[in-house]
């Protein structure tokens, strides 16, 4: 028996981290050896919870409730899943991690109680989902952009605003500095973030800054 459940620890595991290696590849929050040890603490968990009590129930009033360690994994997940989720700039991150996580941890549970194929189609359909729609939304999504911009005029900030706006660019948030320097004139510094295609956003939005004169792009991300 114990090599049967060293094989579903390491079965746990290595669901696990595909799913990591997926989120590694994507520079998110949480990667393969995070996911590779909730798969794998789960599948612990789930096999102390069902069978590590195995001498203690041998006695003729103990009771053993299988599912009570399962139950706190699900509940206890969340901690790390929220450690995950972070709100910059008006936009919340990590979400998707944080939900992959928690099914990460669904899988090793599945695997800890034997029911490996179960975790071997969800396995699957999480890395299935997870690149289809990241393929569907670099061609055809949008993306939330910062712009930081430099300019000695007013003007030429409302002239890069108006053509933007034009362009069917959706301005989220708009912000201006003004910095002052003794015997020279005043920078004015925009920093503003857009809604914009994924495709090719970057070198589209540079060439399309160099167009206007005395603007000096500072940072875009």
């Amino acid at each position: 028996m114990i090599t049967e459940y060293i094989i579903r620890i390491t079965l746990a595991a290595v669901f696990g981290g595909v799913i990591g290696m997926e989120r590694e590849y994507r520079a998110k929050e949480a990667g393969f050896r995070t996911h590779f040890l909730v798969g794998m603490g789960a599948a612990i968990f789930m096999v102390l919870s069902k069978y590590g009590y195995d001498d203690v129930v041998k006695e003729e009033l103990v009771r053993l409730d299988p599912s009570r360690i399962a139950a706190q994994v699900v509940s206890g997940i969340g901690f790390i899943g929220a450690g995950c989720i972070i709100f910059q700039k008006h936009v919340v991150r990590g979400l998707t991690t944080a939900a992959g996580l928690w099914v990460t941890s669904a899988i090793g549970l599945a695997c800890g109680t034997g029911l490996w194929q179960i975790a071997a189609a969800a396995t699957v359909l999480v890395v299935g989902c997870l690149e289809t729609v990241s393929v569907i939304h670099n061609n055809f999504g949008s993306k939330t952009l910062s712009l930081t911009f430099s300019t000695y005029t007013r003007d030429g900030i409302r002239e890069v605003l108006n053509t933007l706006e034009k362009d069917s660019i959706d301005i989220l948030s708009y912000d201006m500095k003004t910095h002052h320097t003794a015997g020279h004139a005043d920078t004015y510094t925009a920093t503003m973030r857009m809604k914009v295609k994924r495709d090719h956003y970057k070198s589209r939005l540079m060439s399309f800054m160099t167009e206007f004169d005395g603007i000096t792009v500072d940072n875009i991300e």
